[in-house]
């Protein structure tokens, strides 16, 4: 009997190419549904079917995954938060989720959207789940480690990152000498560390956390190359991640350009969260 196949959510970045390749890798087909503006053109040759939606067709992605057979789909890629609060022209399987929004924040939209798809047959995987491999682990990922004062400052970021992400707000801080010097709102990761850089200079440590009550299926922590590009920018040293629950976008590329811009990778393990 042949793997079901998997249904593709697909936002931007290389995420959805990610999930793709294991998909294939584990002999599923997989069907995409790809956000226009979003998603890269060329997903198209690393899936076997791929239909190009609006942020707000949700019907139409739920019509092509169900055409598709696909009773499993995983969410992937980022979306632009500014995007899906403001110029989304909902459809009717939409308007009908957002019209049950009691707070418009990302986590119960996607969770309004994740709801429906399983109304539908649909059930939403989280998003890693075939990506362990990818995943930061607890500790030095680089060959540099934090040194003191970084270490100090990667505990203040927690405390700090641990009360933004409890209230949805964001993900990241950015630290220097135990003062916070900016927090990620709807910019995003990338932005909020040149902002960072702007405001305090070189020398930042960037502490990035998901909730404490983190849905794996949506809206996981992810770094990638675009992060360490925006950190050399800024002049940052240290990326501090969620160990476990954080996803590291082609990991061992990743990690050996951490080591060739001199930058320290760790990976914050529970016993640093245990008290936050």
């Amino acid at each position: 009997m042949s793997a079901p196949p998997l249904g593709l959510i697909a936002g931007n970045g290389r995420f959805p190419f990610l999930v793709a390749a294991a998909a294939r890798r584990a002999g599923r087909r997989v069907v995409a549904v790809a956000v226009k503006e979003e998603a890269s053109p060329e997903l198209a040759g690393s899936v076997d079917e791929i239909h190009w939606v609006g942020l707000g067709q949700l019907g139409r992605c739920i019509e092509a995954l169900k055409a598709g057979g696909v009773s499993e789909a995983v969410m992937a890629g980022q979306v632009q938060h500014r995007r899906i609060f403001s110029g989304i022209v909902p459809d009717l399987k939409l308007a009908g989720v957002l019209v049950r929004l009691a707070v418009k924040n990302t986590d119960s939209l996607i969770g309004g959207v994740a709801d429906a798809l399983s109304r539908e047959g649909i059930t939403l995987l989280p998003s890693t789940a075939l990506l362990d491999d990818q995943m930061a682990t607890a500790g030095a990922m680089s060959g540099r480690k934090p040194g003191g004062d970084e270490r100090k400052d990667i505990a203040y970021g927690v405390r700090v990152a641990r009360a933004l992400s409890a209230l949805d707000l964001g993900q990241t801080v950015v630290i220097k000498d135990r003062a916070a010097v900016a927090l990620e709102a709807m910019e995003g990761t990338d932005e909020v560390i040149r902002r960072a850089g702007r405001l305090a200079g070189a020398g930042t440590t960037v502490v990035k956390l998901a909730k404490p009550s983190q849905d794996m299926r949506f809206d996981v922590p992810v770094v990638g190359s675009r992060t360490l590009e925006a950190m050399r920018e800024a002049g940052a040293r240290v990326l501090a991640v969620e160990a476990g629950r954080t996803l590291l976008l082609d990991r061992a590329a990743l990690v050996a350009a951490a080591d060739e811009g001199g930058i320290a990778l760790w990976g914050i393990g529970p016993e640093a969260l245990e008290d936050e």
